[in-house]
Order: structure tokens, then C-alpha cells, then sequence
């Protein structure tokens, strides 16, 4: 007996993102915590390739590629010892550093161990929202990628 195939909508909700806190010899994966918004995109340059041997059809090339993450973070921090998350104080000390210590690597992918997955370096923009006495503290970041953004396998797909 086979069992039926049910198609599920995907959530917003179904990203994870995690920074390597160590380094490319000896990564060290950890949750950014207290996402709130996450918004991927990677666009191509393309490029009129068109000539007169085309019976007047055009043609494109897609000459380069960008890539950009646009997270909204809740911040977290342990009030009495006074520390926020390590990993947002690593993205939020990258925003001010430069050279290769402001650039975070990233991988992000389907928290339910489907295939999507990705990793790439990226300079981060750290931005806190404000907002009115009643407002929750949020930060927004943005990754702009550096170098490739390349498909991973999933890490979570055998969870």
C-alpha cells in the first residue's frame, strides 16, 4: 500500500539561519536567534546580447550575479549577566569592522530538512528599528553578499 502524497504550503517561518562562529578550517555553526523577517533574493545582470542575425529577435546574457539577505532579528540578551547573543554581537561588530573581519559566513536553509540550503560570506548593515515605549527591540540586517552565494546540501536533511 503506498501512501498518499499531501502537498503542504510552505511557511515564511521555514528559514534557519546560522553563522560560523569559527573559522573555514574549523566551522563552528550557531542559530542566529530571534528572526523575525527573512527576505532572500539573488539577481542576475543580464546583458542585451542582441545583433542583426537574429531576424530582429533579441538575445540576453547574464553576465554577473548578486545576492542579498534581509533579516529582522529580535534581540536577545541575558540581563543578568549583561551579554547579549553572541552571535548577533559577532553580526553587529562585523557592521563596524572592515577588511575580512566585517564579513560573516552564513548558511541558511529549510529548518524542515528540505532541499534548499545556502552559504555564502556576506557584509553585514546592522540597523536597530527604535520605535515607541511599547515597541520590542529589533534590529534589521543586511547581508550583502560577497562571492557566491552556492547551493549546500541541506544540514538539517536527516533530521
Amino acid at each position: 500500500m503506498t501512501t498518499p502524497v499531501t502537498d503542504e504550503t510552505e511557511l515564511a517561518r521555514e528559514w534557519r539561519l546560522e553563522i560560523n562562529m569559527g573559522t573555514d578550517e574549523a566551522p563552528d555553526w550557531q542559530l542566529c536567534p530571534g528572526v523575525r523577517e527573512f527576505q532572500p533574493s539573488s539577481e542576475p545582470n543580464i546583458e542585451d546580447a542582441s545583433d542583426y542575425d537574429s531576424d530582429g529577435w533579441a538575445s540576453n546574457e547574464k553576465t554577473a550575479q548578486s545576492w542579498e539577505l534581509a533579516v529582522t532579528i529580535r534581540r536577545k540578551a541575558n540581563k543578568t549577566s549583561k551579554v547579549y547573543s553572541p552571535v548577533h554581537e559577532a553580526i553587529r561588530l562585523a557592521h563596524f569592522a572592515y577588511g575580512d573581519a566585517n564579513k560573516v559566513h552564513l548558511r541558511y536553509m529549510n529548518r524542515n530538512g528540505l532541499p534548499e540550503a545556502y552559504e555564502g560570506k556576506a557584509i553585514p548593515t546592522w540597523a536597530p528599528s527604535g520605535g515607541e515605549y511599547t515597541a520590542l527591540g529589533e534590529t534589521e540586517i543586511t547581508f550583502t553578499g560577497d562571492g557566491p552565494l552556492t547551493p549546500i546540501d541541506n544540514p538539517l536533511a536527516g533530521s
